[in-house]
């Protein structure tokens, strides 16, 4: 068996039996003013975090959202999106379209303002996605591309890119991890499945991205996961794992490469009441500015009269870059 069909086996089973601790997250499940979550879907929410930000669901969005779980995040995304068909989900198990199915009708008896056809599931493949060329205003995964060996995860990246339209949002939670993990981990379908033994370094992950063309890349949250350790793993050493919710944005891409915001922030503190270094990004005296790494390094070389901060791994918008 593949570790795909180990990973559909694996959330076939979870289908069929709710696996509550099977990737439960490490922040809490947002709760909207008039939506009520099923306690069967909090049960099957098998992600690493959230997609769903508000900021990006305005006017209606169309939705699209690979790995349905038990469809928890399709009714959040619903939330937003209240049309018929404006929330598509795409699955490669039946069992787990059924199950999500299901939990819509529950959803409908405690949310007044829900249909279940406000979301259309279908059945297909993150790697051949049955959705049409730039379609969509935003799409989502959560826990699952992490799954992928490589190869596949560029396939997977690449289908988002092409059914979002100009300027549409991937948006991901996936685990990472910066320690390198031996060849035993990486070809354990089980562990991989399990969202564990396919997490790689931040750095190669966004690579993913802005080689599939995203121009702008926003780390919005990453925290603590799991760990890997020898007495429960085939490792020599404690494996960190982070997860991280990350959007990917279909901007053009900048002649100097892709503007990636890891929570930087620029303060000038010189004598004049704003530095201009000519390029777009303009600093009022002593007031931060978010700014992307390419420029935070452009503005510390511009000035020593700039302060520029680490990473936050937190950016939730604004500033000038």
């Amino acid at each position: 068996m593949s570790y795909l069909g180990a990973t559909e086996e694996l959330y076939k089973e979870a289908a069929i039996t709710p696996d509550v601790g099977l990737c439960c997250t490490t922040n809490p499940i947002w709760q909207f003013p008039g939506l009520s979550i099923p306690k069967i879907m909090q049960e099957m929410n098998y992600g690493c975090g959230s997609t769903v930000s508000a900021q990006d669901l305005v006017n209606n969005p169309k939705v699209l959202y690979v790995g349905v779980g038990g469809g928890m995040e399709l009714l959040q995304f619903s939330y937003f999106s209240r049309q018929k068909g404006g929330v598509i989900g795409v699955d490669a198990v039946p069992e787990m379209l059924e199950a999500s199915r299901n939990n819509f009708k529950v959803a409908e008896e405690e949310n007044d303002w829900f249909q279940s056809d406000f979301v259309e599931l279908r059945k297909g493949d993150a790697l051949s996605l049955p959705i049409e060329d730039e379609s969509v205003d935003v799409a989502a995964q959560n826990c699952l591309f992490n799954i992928f060996k490589m190869e596949d995860l560029k396939k997977a990246v690449a289908e988002m890119y092409r059914v979002l339209k100009p300027h549409g949002r991937l948006v991901m939670s996936d685990p990472i991890c910066e320690q390198p993990m031996n060849e035993t981990l990486r070809n354990d379908d089980r562990l991989r499945a399990l969202c564990l033994s396919g997490s790689i370094p931040l750095k190669d992950y966004i690579k993913v991205l802005t080689d599939a063309g995203f121009g702008t890349i926003e780390i919005r949250g990453r925290r603590s996961y799991r760990v890997l350790t020898p007495n429960h793993y085939p490792t020599d050493e404690l494996l960190y794992i982070e997860s991280v919710e990350v959007a990917a944005i279909k901007d053009p891409m900048p002649a100097d490469g892709p503007c990636v915001f890891t929570g930087k922030t620029a303060i000038y503190y010189g004598d004049e009441e704003y530095f201009d270094d000519k390029n777009g990004h303009v600093l009022t005296q002593n007031m931060p500015l978010a700014v992307c790494d390419k420029t935070a390094v452009a503005l510390a070389a511009a000035s020593d009269q700039i302060h520029v901060s680490e990473s936050t791994w937190h950016y939730n918008g604004g500033g000038c870059c």
